[in-house]
């Protein structure tokens, strides 16, 4: 088997290919990035993949039998044309199976759901594409929150208007073990995923941190409208809009799923006792 994984040169993408190196060997694993010098520390053969560009992944594709499809991070109404570039692409280029890492999330009415309903169409789009496939939807990932600890410290406090909504998140290392699964296995073949562990809320986090960092930092719920006023302060109108959305979806409930992660991954999702425990 053949496996091509896109976006090789960001964190997901880079630890997919790991750990399907060490099931595969990496003379069956290729990587696609924009950028290929910037994946070229990987160990395996990189290519040019553009997702506007379909020609790219035409090239880049021939020979593969699988292809993991990383969700882009453009602007979602930019994001549906792309992702059908590679889906056309490795129609064209005789692909047997695409595995696509979405997103979580029910239907609501925060800033982030115009990104759960651009992976929402190109789930239908490869649904419908008459190829294999098999779909992960992401939960949130958790590294981010440990990587801003030095901010926390300094503000004393997480402050996002999440109330007490739980939030399920997971790590990059446990979805490339997931996603690994669900490439090598047919018989995760047709079937959509929640890829994701316990969900714990903004008040269980902030004990985990301050359990492993031995901080003293308190939980503070802001108005959903303070919040989102304050993200786009510090990141500007889109990211602003993404972040506050994130933990308006978390306050409503709507991502309050069922995780699928043991069925996809063949083993239990690593446990957030566990996780902090070895950050410590």
């Amino acid at each position: 088997m053949k496996v091509a994984v896109t976006t090789a040169s960001g964190k997901l993408g880079a630890e997919i290919i790991k750990q399907l190196i060490a099931e595969i060997g990496n003379e069956n694993v290729i990587g696609i990035a924009r950028t290929p010098e910037k994946a070229a520390q990987i160990g395996v053969e990189i290519k040019k993949g553009d997702y506007n560009n379909k020609e790219d992944f035409v090239a880049a594709l021939k020979g593969i039998d699988v292809v993991l499809l990383v969700s882009g991070m453009d602007a979602p109404d930019k994001r549906i044309g792309q992702h059908r570039n590679v889906i056309n692409a490795a129609i064209e280029a005789g692909v047997k199976k695409i595995v696509y890492t979405s997103i979580i999330g029910k239907h609501g009415a925060s800033t982030f759901d115009a990104i759960v309903n651009s992976n929402r169409q190109t789930e239908n789009d490869i649904q419908e594409s008459g190829l294999d496939w098999s779909i992960g939807r992401n939960g949130l990932y958790i590294e981010p929150d440990v990587e801003y600890i030095n901010k926390y410290k300094e503000m004393g406090k997480v402050a996002n208007c999440a109330a007490e909504g739980l939030c399920p998140y997971t790590t990059r290392n446990e979805l490339a073990f997931a996603y690994t699964q669900m490439i090598l296995n047919e018989d995760r073949n047709g079937n959509v995923f929640n890829l994701c562990g316990m969900s714990i809320t903004q008040s269980q986090l902030t004990k985990y941190l301050n359990l492993t960092f031995g901080t003293a930092l308190k939980f503070e719920n802001l108005k959903v409208e303070d919040y989102l006023n304050l993200q786009k302060k510090m990141n500007g109108e889109f990211l602003g809009m993404i972040i506050s959305g994130i933990y308006t979806k978390i306050r409503n409930g709507e991502f309050e799923l069922e995780s699928d992660y043991e069925i996809a991954a063949g083993r239990k999702h690593i446990e957030w006792d566990k996780y902090f425990e070895q950050l410590s």
